[in-house]
């Protein structure tokens, strides 16, 4: 049986698509749920996805292009 061919995805090759995650500080609230700290990727700046291509030629699959 064959398979669909996936969506092509622009994904952030640095956060792979999770451009946001939570990280627990160790510490608890007064209720006992954990206190975390968010983290943005940088590479991203939280989208999850890769700028596109505005230059004349088209980019190499995980090159990038400033």
């Amino acid at each position: 049986m064959t398979q669909p061919t996936p969506a092509r995805v622009r994904r952030c090759r640095d956060c792979d698509g999770f451009p946001v995650v939570h990280i627990d500080t160790g510490t608890r609230h007064r209720d006992g749920t954990r206190r975390t700290v968010p983290v943005v990727c940088r590479a991203c700046h939280g989208t999850g996805t890769r700028p596109l291509c505005h230059r004349g030629g088209r980019a190499a699959l995980g090159q990038v292009i400033a």
